[in-house]
């Protein structure tokens, strides 16, 4: 049969093409093997069916058993060839699962995500908002009084505590006063934390600042080399104190009171500055010129228009507490029960 050898000779052409078994790294088998192998078997069927009575009668039985085998191995390649693609599907998909495996083993694991999910998220920052000087967040701590800004956490207690007590407060009494005064003529020598520190040495020495007892000390006795009087201010400061408690007299003998005096400069009425920063508050004012002048003029010393404003802040005269500060009210509320 002519047939027959054309089949042996496909046989062993598809034979040398038969793909080895392996993983999915092999190169996989082509469909086209597949497919020549199937539609050469089906040759070989319609060939045989196709067959006359005289051709199969006379065939020999040795081309008949060849030709047989030829089909059946051809149907055993096709059975191979199926499962050699179904084993290479599995080694692939077993390769696929190990790679996702190792990647999600060593964090690599690659995700694809949506473009909206690509920004970046930050942790949220606490807001504080910042009016006037003052932080309007909750503090972290326990709640410190808002003061004005030349009063520190670093502040001498003693200082801190005339500024929330005494400074600023209207003062009515004459001693009260009188002292007040004494002590902003101690500043152009020293400092409001230095004074407050000796404050219990001036009353000592000045007689709690009487002016009556103060005029019948002796001078010279108090301005002795070695004397208390001589540590707190210079001879010069201390005649000033002295000569002053003299001219008070005459004031209080005149007016009835040192009190009424120096109130009727504002009119019995506090003057409230409402300054909001520190560089706002001024070293003297048109008014405290005004009683320095009348000062100087009764035979006050040492009564200059700085010492005169810092003794008008001191007695409240005249408020200036930052508006930011606890105090600013609080001084205001003083003046309306005083009047």
């Amino acid at each position: 049969m002519s047939s027959a050898p054309r089949v042996d000779s496909m046989n062993r052409a598809e034979s040398e093409k038969k793909p080895t078994l392996g993983t999915a790294a092999n190169k996989p088998v082509p469909f086209i093997t597949l497919k020549t192998v199937s539609k050469s078997l089906r040759k070989l069927e319609r060939s045989i069916s196709n067959a006359s009575p005289a051709e199969t009668v006379s065939s020999s039985s040795s081309q008949k058993h060849n030709t047989l085998n030829a089909a059946s191995a051809l149907r055993r390649h096709e059975q191979i060839l199926n499962s050699n693609l179904s084993m290479n599907a599995s080694f692939s998909s077993d390769a696929s699962m190990e790679s996702f495996q190792s990647r999600a083993s060593t964090g690599r694991l690659i995700r694809s995500y949506s473009v909206g999910s690509r920004g970046k998220s930050y942790p949220a920052k606490p807001r504080s908002v910042v009016s006037d000087g003052a932080l309007d967040s909750q503090p972290s701590g326990p709640e410190t009084k808002k003061r004005c800004a030349w009063v520190t956490p670093n502040s001498d207690p003693c200082y801190t505590v005339f500024h929330d007590e005494e400074w600023g407060v209207p003062v009515h009494d004459d001693k009260m006063l009188f002292e007040l005064l004494v002590l902003s003529i101690a500043l152009a020598e020293h400092t409001w934390p230095t004074i407050l520190s000796k404050r219990q040495a001036f009353r000592e020495v000045f007689a709690d600042f009487d002016p009556n007892v103060i005029v019948k000390i002796n001078e010279k006795k108090l301005l002795g080399p070695g004397s208390t009087a001589s540590t707190l201010l210079s001879d010069l400061k201390l005649r000033a104190v002295f000569e002053n408690a003299r001219q008070i007299l005459k004031v209080i003998e005149e007016y009835g009171s040192f009190d009424k005096y120096i109130w009727s400069f504002v009119k019995n009425k506090a003057i409230v500055s409402k300054f909001r920063y520190q560089r706002q508050v001024p070293a003297k004012t048109p008014k405290a010129e005004v009683i320095s002048k009348d000062l100087v003029r009764r035979g006050f010393r040492g009564v200059g228009p700085t010492v005169v404003y810092s003794f008008m802040q001191a007695a409240g005269i005249t408020n200036d507490h930052l508006t930011s500060c606890f105090r600013f009210h609080h001084c205001i509320f003083g003046q309306e029960r005083s009047v």
